[in-house]
């Protein structure tokens, strides 16, 4: 089979390369443009793996990647996306929705959050010696996994909805923030920070996880490792 990979630069996308025997990557830099609908002959191919994402136009790029009819698409999503009301939630299951209703043979994996936005998201608060923190739980995933199991669910036949995949450990994200403060060495008052609004609401009620789907090995302490 050949194999394309939209995104295939980015932080999952070159794992799913990786692990993908002779998978192309495309993305703008390489002349494809899934908002302009310019290069769209580079997906050709017997299975897309889209990886590239928009935070305001993700539902546009999926229709412009449809118009090229792949053979299979396999699309990233987010476990919680039909629970969480954040903007790009939404985008995502609406997206989700675009694949499904268009016929093309698809397969869905939803994953949880990457040990890497955790990452960024201490970097960007611990700059304060009052560090925010979000009031509620998260279930980290490494991206090379979740690459790895990308590229699986490439070489197979397509399988609508696959299982979710979530990392290892469920802890409140004060627990790892300290992982955090005690692997870069800083020093930070903790501050867990409980906002009004259904967002949050739904965050707290643990919409954003999978708990019988902790199937991921690395921890985040692993990943700080």
């Amino acid at each position: 089979m050949t194999f394309v990979v939209t995104g295939g630069s980015g932080s999952l996308g070159r794992h799913v390369v990786a692990a993908l025997p002779g998978a192309r990557s495309v993305s703008r830099s390489s002349g494809t443009d899934l908002l302009r609908g310019t290069g769209l002959g580079a997906l050709r191919a017997d299975v897309v793996v889209h990886c590239a994402t928009s935070f305001r136009h993700e539902v546009r790029m999926v229709r412009t990647m449809l118009a090229s009819k792949p053979a299979h698409l396999v699309y990233i999503s987010i476990v919680g996306c039909h629970e969480v009301p954040l903007p790009y939630y939404r985008q995502k299951l609406a997206a989700e929705r675009v694949i499904i209703d268009s016929g093309v043979p698809h397969t869905i994996l939803r994953a949880t959050q990457f040990h890497s936005l955790l990452r960024k998201m201490f970097d960007s608060t611990s700059k304060l010696p009052l560090m925010l923190v979000p009031g509620f739980r998260f279930q980290p995933v490494d991206e090379a996994e979740v690459g790895l199991e990308l590229a699986a669910l490439a070489q197979a036949p397509p399988a609508g909805k696959a299982p979710e995949m979530g990392g290892p450990e469920i802890r409140e994200a004060v627990d790892f923030a300290r992982m955090y403060l005690a692997a870069t060495g800083k020093k930070r008052t903790l501050v867990p920070l409980k906002v009004p609004g259904a967002t949050y609401r739904a965050y707290r009620a643990g919409g954003n996880l999978t708990p019988g789907r902790a199937v991921g090995v690395r921890t985040f302490e692993d990943y700080l490792g």
